[in-house]
């Protein structure tokens, strides 16, 4: 039995993703979560974000004369959340 979109009615498409279970409606790409999922997802993004902190974070040195307004900003690298609803 398929689900249907609470919003516009048309049959959703269900995906699992790093272990997290995601309903999608393809019509107007609402996204639903069953009961607890959400909070499995905090638990990975926390993890995540615990990993590339430190990776990334913990050898440079900050001195009191950093300017960092006139650095070139770097793009943001895409996280956890980004791969999870990436749907394309």
């Amino acid at each position: 039995m398929s689900l249907i979109c609470p919003n516009c009615s048309s049959p959703m498409r269900i995906s699992n993703r790093m272990g997290v279970e995601i309903d999608q409606c393809p019509s107007c790409k609402g996204v639903w979560l069953d009961r607890g999922e959400l909070e499995k997802m905090t638990k990975i993004q926390d993890r995540y974000e615990d990993e590339h902190y430190t990776k990334y974070h913990s050898g440079r040195d900050y001195h009191d004369d950093d300017d960092d307004y006139y650095r070139r900003r770097k793009h943001k690298k895409r996280g956890f959340l980004g791969d999870l609803f990436d749907f394309d």
